[in-house]
C-alpha cells in the first residue's frame, strides 16, 4: 500500500482495547464472557413483529435524513412525558454512536477543550482526539461521582475555556447514576462558565435503587444535547437506532451532516422503534437487578474492592497487582473475559465487568476471580 495513504488523524487513535481483549482470547475455547455490553435477551417479540411488518409493507427506502416524524414526535413527547422537557428540535440517528459523533464533527474544531469524567465512555475520548480537540479529565475516583469542588477547580484552572462537557448517567463503565442534585451542580456550572453539555443517557431504563434522573429535568434545550436509544433497553443493539434532542440550529446542523454520511437511519427499525417505546422492559430490569446483586455480593465476599452500581449493566472493581492490564491478561489466560481499565480511563488500576450474562455465567466468573484473587494473596 501507498506510504501516504493513511491520514494523518488516524495516528492519534488505536484499536479498542475491548478488541484487543477479543483478540486474546480468540484461542480459548468457550471463554466466561463477562466482558460484552450488550444484553443477553433477544429483541422482544412485538418489536421485532413490528420491524417485519414494516418491511412487507415496503417501508425499505431512505426516509427523511431526520427521520420519520412520527418517531421524532414519540421521542419528544417521552421526555415531555417523563421530565417536562420540550426539545427544541430531534434527529433519528444510527445508534447513540452515530449521534455522538454528528455532535462531535459539528462543535468541536482543532483545539477546543472537552471536559470528560474520568472513568469516561471509550468513544467519547477517541472521537474528541481523531478531531482535534483537547480534553480535560475530570477524576472521579474512588467513587465516581461528581463534585462541584473538583469541577469547578477543573474550570478554573483550565488555560482555554472548555467548549463541552459529556456525561453519561447511568454510566458505562461504572454503573454510577448521577442524582438530580448532582445533575443541578453539573447544569449550573456548564450555564455558568458557559460550556456546552451533552447527557449520553443510552441506559435509562437500567436503574435499581435510586430515582432516575435526567439532565431534561434541569437544563434549558439550548443549554444541552440529549443522546439516548434503543439498543440497551430492548437489545436492538444490532438494529442502530438512536435520537438527539437539542437546541434547533444544533440539531439542523447535524442533520445537514448526516445527509452526507449515515444519510438516515435504518427505515424498517425506525418503524420498529414506534413500538420499543410502548415495551415494558420491568420484569428485565427485575432480572438485572437479581445479576447486579449476585456479582457486587460475590465481588465482595471474595475481597475486590467495588462499588456498588445503581444502574446500566457493568461494575468497575479494583484490580489486583501492579496494573489493570497484567490482572485482564491473566484473567483472559483463565478463560475469563473482562476489560482493562485503561480503555475507560487514564488509569490501569480497575476492570469493567458485565453483569449482562445469566447467573450460571456470572457464578463461573465470580469462580474465576476468586481463584486470581488467591494467587495474589
Amino acid at each position: 500500500m501507498h506510504k501516504d495513504i493513511i491520514a494523518d488523524r488516524m495516528a492519534r487513535i488505536d484499536s479498542s482495547g475491548i478488541r484487543k481483549v477479543f483478540d486474546l482470547a480468540a484461542e480459548l475455547d468457550a471463554p466466561v464472557n463477562l466482558s460484552i455490553g450488550q444484553p443477553d435477551f433477544d429483541v422482544p417479540e412485538q418489536i421485532k413483529a413490528a420491524a417485519i411488518d414494516a418491511i412487507q409493507k415496503g417501508n425499505n427506502k431512505y426516509t427523511h435524513t431526520q427521520g420519520i416524524a412520527e418517531l421524532n414526535d414519540a421521542v419528544r413527547e417521552r421526555y415531555m412525558r417523563l421530565y417536562n422537557f420540550s426539545a427544541d428540535a430531534s434527529l433519528i440517528t444510527s445508534g447513540v454512536s452515530g449521534g455522538i459523533l454528528l455532535a462531535l464533527m459539528t462543535m468541536i474544531n482543532a483545539g477546543d477543550s472537552v471536559i470528560l469524567t474520568d472513568p469516561y465512555f471509550v468513544i467519547y475520548k477517541h472521537i474528541v482526539t481523531l478531531l482535534g480537540g483537547t480534553i480535560k479529565y475530570l477524576d472521579t475516583y474512588p467513587d465516581f461521582r461528581i463534585y462541584k469542588e473538583r469541577l469547578e477547580t477543573l474550570i478554573r484552572q483550565s488555560s482555554e475555556k472548555p467548549k463541552l462537557m459529556i456525561i453519561s448517567s447511568p454510566s458505562n463503565p461504572t454503573g454510577v447514576v448521577y442524582s438530580k442534585e448532582e445533575l443541578a451542580v453539573i447544569v449550573s456550572l456548564c450555564k455558568e462558565h458557559d460550556i456546552f453539555l451533552i447527557a449520553d443517557e443510552i441506559y435509562d431504563n437500567f436503574v435499581y435503587d435510586v430515582p432516575q434522573a435526567s439532565v431534561a429535568e434541569i437544563a434549558d434545550t439550548e443549554d444541552c444535547l440529549i443522546l439516548n436509544g434503543f439498543s440497551k433497553n430492548t437489545a436492538m443493539t444490532g438494529w442502530r437506532l438512536g435520537y438527539a434532542l437539542g437546541p434547533k440550529e444544533l440539531i439542523q446542523k447535524m442533520t445537514i451532516l448526516q445527509q452526507y454520511t449515515f444519510i438516515c437511519a435504518p427505515a424498517p427499525v425506525q418503524y420498529a422503534g414506534l413500538a420499543a417505546l410502548q415495551y415494558d422492559n420491568s420484569e428485565i430490569i427485575r432480572t438485572f437487578t437479581q445479576r447486579r446483586d449476585v456479582m457486587y455480593q460475590g465481588l465482595r465476599e471474595i475481597g475486590y474492592e467495588v462499588a456498588q452500581p445503581d444502574g446500566a449493566i457493568y461494575m468497575f472493581p479494583k484490580a489486583l497487582g501492579t496494573s489493570a492490564t497484567d490482572f485482564v491478561t491473566k484473567a483472559v489466560r483463565n478463560n475469563l473475559l473482562i476489560i482493562p481499565g485503561n480503555v475507560f480511563s487514564e488509569r490501569d488500576t480497575h476492570f469493567r465487568i458485565s453483569y449482562s450474562s445469566d447467573i450460571k455465567t456470572i457464578q463461573s466468573g465470580l469462580e474465576i476471580l476468586k481463584k486470581l484473587y488467591a494467587a495474589y494473596q
